[in-house]
């Protein structure tokens, strides 16, 4: 089964407690430091186009790329609904972020919510740095987040359980992790249960996301051979480096 094959139809749901205002402003104020001049943005698994609308409010040119047919069209809804000046500055397009390449360039590359987790080897991630790098400037920025080596390793991964509802239906979802400390992975098994409020009818859903967590040390070499420097590493939201209490680190990297 394709990952968010299933998934995406009640992805949004599930994270509405996600602070996605917040989050921008976070990456806002990386690129105000380091990359002031940045006025296009280039995101690199977008979603559902959350991230996006609020980068538009701030006055942002940006386009996002994501594999899941389902994700780009509930981001074309979004779009539809925030009125013609913001929607005239955002646009979407289906494309691996290995391999896409469109033919342009921005002014920083962004991936967030973990995206880059989802390349779960040396020769993901170093396409995904690639097609970052084809479509920077020299000097232009890239910036990610990431489950963070250290912290995973330290907090082990546990079963989760998450419930939403809204005016049709109700949604729970169980996340059960298999750690392979070897390879930097953990498969988490999604089990998803929908239930209709009006019909009372029920379904199942299963996946498995595979998800990488990174060691700094990684980060610098697939950098180095990308082209790229690390300019700064912090904990996801913060203002500090991360540590053995971190699980999700933001890396800014700025193309030589």
């Amino acid at each position: 089964m394709t990952v968010f094959s299933h998934y995406a139809r009640y992805y949004d749901l599930l994270y509405r407690d996600k602070d996605y205002a917040a989050e921008v402003k976070f990456i806002h104020g990386l690129i105000v430091k380091y990359a002031p001049q940045t006025r296009s943005i280039l995101e690199l698994g977008c979603g559902t186009g959350a991230h996006a609308a609020v980068f538009a409010e701030l006055g942002y040119r940006l386009h996002g790329v994501d594999r899941s047919p389902a994700m780009l069209d509930a981001a074309g809804r979004r779009t539809a609904g925030l009125g013609r000046a913001l929607a005239d500055v955002l646009s979407f397009s289906q494309g691996d972020i290995r391999t896409v390449r469109l033919g342009g360039s921005f002014d920083a590359v962004i991936s967030l919510f973990h995206v880059l987790s989802y390349q779960t080897t040396n020769e993901d991630v170093i396409s995904s740095f690639a097609t970052a790098g084809a479509h920077l400037k020299p000097g232009g920025i890239f910036m990610f987040d990431c489950w963070y080596g250290p912290g995973v390793l330290a907090d082990r991964p546990a079963v989760r359980n998450k419930r939403f509802e809204d005016d049709r239906i109700t949604v729970s979802r169980t996340a059960e992790p298999s750690l392979d400390i070897e390879h930097h992975t953990t498969d988490v098994s999604y089990t998803i249960r929908i239930r209709d409020k009006q019909t009372g009818t029920a379904e199942e859903i299963r996946e498995v996301h595979r998800m990488r967590h990174f060691f700094d040390w990684e980060i610098d070499s697939f950098a180095g051979e990308s082209n790229f420097t690390v300019i700064q590493r912090l904990a996801w939201m913060s203002d500090h480096a991360p540590g053995p209490t971190t699980w999700n680190a933001c890396f800014v990297l700025q193309k030589l």
